[in-house]
């Protein structure tokens, strides 16, 4: 039966298919298309009739029409919706939001997911991912056999029981097509447990009875967590001894290069696909389509319409932005996005370069903040200045400056953060610092707090004291020296890093 599933799914992809060529042969009309539909849509909402929606006739006019916003600007507005207020910035009541790394002052912050979006991006992105899957992959078996995915939590809001939150992959698992539902693993008593030490387990237990999981999808940090495990229970060597019809794994949002070598050892198979997708809380906007180049394939018919600023140009004050037809190759842009969740020319803090404008390709250049997410813990700089500001006064410490990078998984030892800090005085209880600053950081970002719970994806953070000079010493053979000149805070490979280190002879971390 479920041969006959997959075999009839197949067709239905071959035919989804076709209509992403489509669209990425039409983006601009597309597109064009797609923000007068999002206009009329929300025209009547309060945020459509404060910029008068109704007047806006042209692209020209809504970039002059409505600002550029963060999401601090529009944030009282999301706590409007999540107390149940309808028409605010998208028309009625919104039930879901995807909770996501905070901004400069949030711990956390509540991006509004509709039922519209839900379907049109979300979903929509999924399916076409699969259909791109099953281009390149004929006997792909999906829809034959079981895919594993580990998501997130769902809660209530507290101030309103009816508005529910939760990362974005547990509000897709929660929605998830009836179709799909036989095809997943774990089950949903199990997918939505809070109790993360026990929910790894259960689903470890599960997934070593299985024998016919052909696909893994979720973030690296935790699946290797699970695979770990699965590989204990069973007593296998790798993960193709577990599940031999293995044929994909489905990843996005953190770097995965680093993962490579590990995930490889997991699953030695030479044609194994790893399929990489830009799946954001804000949408489902792109994903790979050839397995031979690292660029994705934007989605232009997914309830978004595109806007680019170059990155340098950003926090100019007479900077326009352009549409997607405008873009060039090889500029670094900052993505801002309308979608049908009722984000409005919203920023979206990535920042992105294009590999080519027939298909639109692009690649993830980073953020317009700094930050560091080589986990999957989205930590900003603002979240690592208030730490250290805030263990430095519990201790009654001075810091003159620091660096963080990751520690990327060994064979034998988890990931975590290196700090390389110099200390305005000598420190005798570097440890504690390390505990106070951890705990810290902890607490101004749930998903840093979310990967280090029990040391299970995250060890507790490392530190390094630097000899005072240090980092003038790296700046200056750098020759990065001037006012303006400053240490960057935060890096996703260890480059800078281990520069540094090299002028200290490595000392021992804590």
């Amino acid at each position: 039966m479920k041969k006959i599933v997959n075999t009839t799914l197949r067709l239905y992809l071959k035919s989804r298919y076709n209509r992403i060529e489509y669209n990425v042969a039409n983006p601009k009309v597309i597109q064009a298309d797609l923000l007068e539909n999002l206009l009329y849509t929300a025209s009547d909402t309060h945020y459509g009739r404060f910029y008068d929606f109704e007047g806006i006739d042209s692209y020209e006019k809504y970039r002059d029409s409505v600002p550029l916003v963060e999401y601090d600007d529009i944030k009282p507005l999301i706590e409007r919706m999540m107390r149940g207020e309808r028409d605010v910035l998208w028309p009625g009541r919104i039930i879901w939001y995807a909770k996501s790394s905070g901004t400069t002052s949030e711990r956390s912050k509540f991006i509004p997911v509709s039922k519209q979006n839900l379907k049109d991006c979300h979903i929509n992105g999924s399916w076409d991912t699969v259909a791109i899957l099953y281009h390149n992959l004929p006997e792909a078996k999906i829809f034959e056999y079981k895919n594993l995915i580990i998501g997130g939590t769902i809660y209530d809001y507290e101030l309103n029981t009816d508005t529910k939150y939760g990362d974005v992959s547990a509000i897709m698992i929660h929605e998830m097509p009836f179709i799909g539902r036989p095809f997943y693993v774990p089950d949903f008593e199990t997918a939505f447990m809070r109790e993360w030490e026990e929910k790894i387990e259960r689903i470890a237990q599960m997934a070593a009875k299985e024998t016919d999981i052909t696909s893994i999808g979720g973030v690296p940090t935790w699946n290797i967590v699970l695979f770990n495990r699965v590989l204990e229970i069973t007593g296998k060597s790798n993960l193709l001894e577990v599940w031999p019809n293995l044929q994909v794994y489905v990843h996005g949002g953190v770097n995965f290069e680093p993962y490579r070598s590990q995930f490889r050892a997991f699953i030695p198979k030479d044609d194994f696909i790893y399929q990489e997708t830009y799946n954001a809380s804000e949408g489902y906007f792109a994903t790979q389509s050839n397995y031979d180049t690292n660029d994705l394939l934007l989605l232009v018919d997914n309830g978004v319409f595109y806007e680019f600023i170059p990155t340098r140009s950003l926090h100019d004050s007479s900077a326009q932005a352009i549409p997607l037809d405008k873009v060039k190759v090889g500029v670094d842009y900052a993505m801002i996005i309308s979608t049908s969740s009722g984000l409005w020319r919203y920023i979206l803090g990535d920042t992105v370069q294009f590999t080519n404008t027939d298909p639109y390709k692009l690649k993830i250049t980073g953020r317009t903040r700094h930050f560091i997410n080589a986990f999957g813990e989205e930590v900003m700089v603002a979240n690592t200045d208030q730490a250290i500001s805030m263990a430095c006064n519990e201790l009654g410490v001075k810091v003159r400056d620091y660096t963080v990078a990751p520690i990327y998984f060994g064979a034998s030892d988890q990931g975590g953060h290196e700090w390389l800090i110099e200390f305005d005085q000598d420190l005798k209880n570097l440890p504690v610092f390390a505990e106070v600053l951890d705990a810290k950081l902890q607490s101004l970002n749930s998903d840093y707090q979310a990967k280090r719970y029990r040391d299970m994806a995250m060890k507790r953070l490392e530190i390094i004291s630097l000899p005072k000079g240090t980092f003038q010493e790296w700046l200056k053979r750098q020759g990065r020296q001037g006012a303006q000149v400053k240490v960057p805070r935060l890096s996703n490979d260890r480059k800078i890093v281990d520069q540094i280190l090299q002028l200290t002879g490595r000392p021992e971390s804590v």
